[in-house]
């Protein structure tokens, strides 16, 4: 008899505000997996219950609700408890005497709730979407990111780092993972959070909370370590194993840390919208630096104390590409796994597997877990819409020879990723060789800060040969140094300041119809990668739907969309071609 499992991020309650997602299992192995924002299209879809995302799952394998056997959520809110006086600090920091028993009153009524009615809002939820609700577990916020890194890592044994803002009580914890499970081995308490530190600079330099830090890291290369700068940070932080920055972390949310660095720098906040001084930049880059300083210490400290060469790492700051390849790097480490999915989103893949063997899971190759659309759905599209379209004997051939030409292409395939990045197939892509590419993709497609790198996907058997130390780098999670020999030939893809790269390498069995793709772009002009970014404009989630990816298509200034076999182009920006097995469905305003 088949077992469903639906593990559930939610973002409201006592189960965070941002990123909720949901995650259906049959017989312990993923089957589907989305993001709430992909189909709510709300950035983050902050304080939503991913009601859209528990139908996909069930529509999915044509199921009821009633037929899941467990719910699991990845939080035990019970455990807030053991933070209860930095709670009540909080409350007691509220200015007036009515503002501070409103604050204690309110922490009460949480504790209360989390205590004893921690599930009745998520049930009632449930029961919306139908009926008998399955019954419904808890699982520590934590233990489920370590699961979602280990148990699919493909190691038998690693020293496991989940780094965020803040579980139910810890904001890093440090755990050994072996063939039979998880130990926690040291934690970090709430609020002495990295998460939380680096989000204070994100939003003393501009940008907000849980959305700008990547921005940050992006930044911090144009920077330099000033000792200025960082004389003064170390005055309230201390970095390294037994690192502590509760002086900027002390209060949720970042207001109390921006008024310390305020009063720090004795300089206000930055409020210019991404136009920063060079000030500014070296604060980012020493930032970078004393987080980086401090992940590698832990890893470097617990590898060697419980013999062990690989580290697998999930949370929101394992994000951080550029921290991620310190580690990579340290004569420490032989081998780094990074959960693709390392925010809240991807607890809910840790919720399935946190009761499983490690070994007994099989290894994350891919994160094209979401829906798919048929060409009969596709074609139907784009004859209501009177879209005219053609259908080239290969889509890939024809792709790659318009990015040779200086196409902007939207690249809309197969099962949408879960995660932050795009994978190949909800995709933007240009052509990787020149630094005009990279500025026409930021200027007409992305409409955002034009000092934001791109990465590319790479042929996995091309990584040795164009990066320092290249391995298999699948999800995009990880930085690299770029050979010397070959950075002219990718100069879209590095970072303008240190001409380092963030890879995906790509397999033919990972993503056949895109490895054919890179590989006729390769056939032509001898390079086998693109500049691939995701697919949607500023502020957007990553599109979904056909319809989606059509509507971006004419509101940006792409010029060609290949959607499954079907391609679209502008025709202002179509060259004259020959030799193309055209159907046409209809005409376009654009065309």
């Amino acid at each position: 008899m088949v077992a469903y499992v639906l593990a559930l991020k939610p973002a409201v309650g006592l189960y965070g505000q941002h990123d909720p997602s949901a995650v259906l299992f049959r017989d312990g192995e993923i089957v589907f997996g989305i993001e709430e924002e992909r189909l709510s299209r709300n950035k983050h879809a902050v304080g939503e219950f991913p009601e859209r995302s528990i139908e996909a799952c069930l529509d999915h394998e044509d199921i009821e609700l009633a037929d899941v056997d467990e719910i699991r959520l990845p939080y035990r809110p019970e455990l807030r408890s053991r933070i209860l006086g930095h709670y009540l600090r909080d409350a007691l920091s509220v200015g007036g005497i009515a503002g501070k028993a409103n604050a204690i009153e309110s922490v009460v009524r949480s504790q209360v709730v989390s205590q004893f009615f921690s599930t009745r809002a998520v049930e009632r939820r449930l029961a919306s979407i139908g009926e008998p609700v399955p019954g419904i577990r808890t699982m520590e916020h934590h233990a489920c990111h370590a699961a979602s890194a280990f148990h699919p890592s493909g190691f038998d044994e690693a020293l496991v780092l989940t780094i965020d803002a803040k579980g139910e009580y810890d904001s890093t914890v440090v755990w050994d993972g072996t063939p039979d499970g998880l130990s926690r081995i040291r934690t970090y308490e709430h609020p002495n959070s990295l998460g939380l530190f680096y989000a204070v600079i994100t939003e003393y330099l501009g940008y907000r909370m849980f959305n700008g830090e990547g921005k940050i890291m992006g930044l911090a290369p144009y920077g330099e370590r000033d000792p200025e700068i960082e004389s003064a940070l170390r005055e309230v932080v201390e970095t390294g194993v037994e690192y502590d920055v509760t002086p900027l972390t002390r209060r949720w949310g970042t207001g109390h840390g921006v008024s310390r660095l305020e009063e720090l720098f004795d300089r206000p906040r930055n409020d210019r919208g991404g136009e920063f001084e060079q000030w500014e930049r070296d604060l980012a880059h020493t930032a970078q630096a004393l987080l980086e300083e401090t992940v590698l210490s832990i890893a470097e400290t617990y590898c060697r104390r419980f013999d062990r060469s690989n580290v697998a790492l999930a949370g929101g700051v394992a994000l951080n590409c550029k921290m991620n390849q310190r580690i990579r790097e340290s004569s420490a480490v032989d081998g780094v796994f990074v959960q693709p999915a390392a925010h809240d989103a991807g607890l809910a893949i840790g919720a399935g597997y946190l009761d499983q063997r490690p070994a007994d899971v099989p290894e994350m190759t891919t994160a094209y877990l979401g829906p798919s659309y048929d060409a009969d759905e596709i074609a139907d599209l784009f004859a209501v819409n009177k879209i005219a379209y053609e259908t080239p004997e290969s889509v890939e051939r024809h792709v790659a020879e318009r990015l040779t030409e200086g196409a902007l292409v939207g690249w809309f395939q197969g099962r949408m990723e879960m995660g932050p990045r795009a994978l190949g197939n909800r995709s933007i892509l240009a052509d990787p060789r020149t630094v005009e590419s990279r500025d026409r993709v930021n200027e007409f497609v992305k409409h955002r800060e034009g000092w934001r790198p791109f990465a590319p996907s790479m042929l996995e058997e091309a990584a040795p040969a164009y990066l320092v130390d290249g391995e298999p780098a699948p999800f995009m999670v990880q930085t690299f140094d770029v050979r010397e020999a070959k950075k002219h030939e990718i100069e879209a893809v590095l970072h303008p300041a240190d001409d380092t790269t963030r890879p995906q390498t790509v397999r033919a069995e990972q993503n056949p119809r895109y490895h054919r793709l890179i590989s006729e772009f390769e056939a032509i002009t001898g390079v086998p990668a693109l500049l691939n970014t995701s697919f949607n404009d500023n502020a957007e989630p990553i599109v979904t739907r056909p319809s989606e990816a059509i509507k971006d298509f004419f509101g940006m200034g792409l010029d060609v969309l290949a959607l499954g076999d079907v391609v679209v182009e502008k025709a202002a920006q179509r060259p004259a071609r020959a030799g193309v097995d055209g159907a046409v469905a209809g005409r376009s305003g654009d065309r």
